[in-house]
């Protein structure tokens, strides 16, 4: 906790360090080439000195309100429950087993279920879907029944059991590694953006399934011999030449894209939109047929309905990291951003996302702001629905994690929209606020904007009567605003924050806990407790 606080302290300094040595007028000086050389290399130690830790608390912390918060099912929210399982370590079937062992653990220990146990009950089920496991999450008995009957029976042939979902296969498939996989379960896990094989972790070349036939016979000589009857496969014939099917109808759609006639046009871009919601090889394919560029030019073309469906493509197309670099450099921001000022209500909403998802890449973000997208998602936050209000929200906070788009969310105004937030409790957006409201906090413009009286009263509020999370957050802004300007601190002794804030210490969340500790020493440095 102390050191904590001293690196805050610190950045605080290099900040100012880093603006006085941009002022220095070399020229006048007359310094030599060397001098120049020794402050260019203290300049760039200088910005490599970033706060990662915190700020992978805060993206941590934001992916958590956008799971647990939104109500719809849209292809971005993948891409997020792909990073939280990543940052959680929480992405392996040996590592979900382990969890579940623990949550169950937890529930015994704690006498029962609470709303936060529900809320870590079924993001460990989407966690689970995402590993492409198809199960329900019961805390109460094993992981799967058929699977124990399954692992118990040493009868059975280990190369006959699929490594995923550990059951005899019944429709086996071939992936790239050479690896066999059930192909129900191979195709989950390629569907939740996987590109590696799950037993080897090998990328994987292409995402083609080939039957394997000789290793169904195998296992079907097997059960005769053995008076066991597989689970029925209907569409088992028929699968075998769903790649090829798909791959053909999607070349025809994507050369439609460019068809004379509106109809034919409009349908393609429609059949489009799902089927690059569907899975990853869609996704891929769809790319690699040279769809991307002609769905980038019907951004701008003059019917709103047609930009909907078409932003709403770039969308789910942009889950596929490749893609979200391909869709930038084909120029789409720039369109993406009139949509986000012009168009339908869905299709503001769905450009809001479309920036979230493409600022993923750190070179995004700066194109983003370069292309003046910030103060139309601003808008949005400030005017838009309420799913508008937390795509906006989401898009934003990941855009102010680069520094110049700091300043221009200020400059379009955010600030105010934000503190509206915090006011309704009915738009229940009070963590995003706060974490964006963080965020612009480090930058000196921030600081002056967000270090009021008000405001303070405000954090001193939520500290004191907020939800455990909505608590978190407050005593973060908190303590960064403090960290600059102690005259905030005794503003929010002065409105009461003392006795919450030492609860908060003892029995918060762990990073309140960290937080709110490291503000009591800073309050005790400055003299303002004893």
């Amino acid at each position: 906790m102390e050191s904590e606080a001293v690196m805050c302290r610190f950045h605080a300094v290099y900040h100012k360090i880093n603006q006085a040595l941009d002022n220095i007028p070399f020229d006048k000086l007359g310094v030599s080439i060397e001098v120049k050389e020794q402050v260019e290399l203290m300049r760039m130690q200088l910005k490599r000195a970033k706060r990662r830790t915190d700020t992978q608390d805060m993206e941590l912390a934001m992916d958590m309100i956008v799971i647990f918060s939104k109500k719809d099912e849209r292809n971005a929210d993948i891409a997020i429950l792909e990073r939280l399982a990543n940052k959680l370590e929480l992405h392996t079937i040996a590592e979900l087993k382990a969890e579940k062992t623990a949550i169950a653990k937890l529930v015994k220990q704690r006498g029962g279920y609470n709303e936060t146990m529900h809320q870590i009950v079924d993001l460990l089920g989407k966690f689970k879907q995402i590993a492409g496991i198809d199960e329900t999450v019961s805390l109460d008995g094993p992981i799967s029944t058929r699977t124990a009957q399954t692992c118990q029976s040493p009868l059975v042939p280990h190369e006959f059991v699929c490594p995923i979902t550990l059951e005899i296969m019944t429709d086996p498939v071939i992936v790239a590694t050479g690896q066999t996989y059930e192909r129900d379960s191979i195709r989950k896990w390629l569907n939740s953006n996987h590109r590696t094989c799950p037993k080897t972790g090998q990328t994987l070349e292409h995402l083609s399934l080939a039957p394997n036939f000789a290793l169904r016979n195998l296992i079907l000589q097997w059960c005769e011999k053995n008076n066991l009857e597989l689970p029925k496969k209907d569409n088992y014939a028929s699968s075998v030449n769903y790649s090829a099917e798909i791959m053909e109808e999607m070349s025809s759609l994507v050369l439609n894209l460019s068809s004379s006639q509106p109809n034919v046009r409009r349908d393609a871009i429609v059949k489009i939109r799902m089927l690059s919601k569907e899975n990853p090889e869609n996704r891929i394919f769809i790319a690699n047929d040279g769809g991307i560029p002609r769905l980038v030019q019907l951004l701008s073309y003059p019917d709103s309905n047609i930009q909907e469906h078409t932003v709403t493509a770039l969308l789910n197309l942009s889950i596929d990291e490749t893609n979200k670099r391909l869709i930038a450099r084909e120029g789409a921001i720039p369109a993406i951003i009139e949509i986000l000022q012009n168009g339908t209500d869905e299709a503001r909403e769905n450009s809001a996302a479309a920036l979230f998802s493409l600022s993923m890449l750190d070179e995004n973000k700066v194109l983003v702001g370069n292309f003046n997208g910030i103060p139309p998602l601003v808008a949005l936050l400030k005017n838009g629905t309420m799913r508008g209000k937390k795509d906006a929200a989401t898009a934003l906070f990941n855009l102010s994690l680069n520094q110049a788009n700091k300043s221009r969310a200020i400059k379009a105004g955010i600030i105010p929209p934000l503190l509206h937030l915090l006011d309704d409790k009915n738009l229940g957006m009070i963590d995003e606020a706060l974490s964006i409201l963080l965020l612009l906090a480090s930058h000196p413009e921030g600081q002056n904007e967000i270090g009021r009286l008000s405001f303070i009263e405000t954090l001193v509020e939520i500290i004191r009567n907020g939800t455990p999370k909505n608590k978190e957050c407050a005593v973060s802004v908190l303590l960064e605003l403090g960290l600059n300007n102690s005259s905030l601190i005794l503003a929010a002794l002065q409105f009461g924050v003392y006795e919450p804030l030492r609860e908060i210490s003892i029995s918060g969340t762990n990073r309140a806990q960290r937080k709110a500790n490291s503000l009591l020493q800073h309050m005790s440095k400055c003299e303002h407790i004893p």
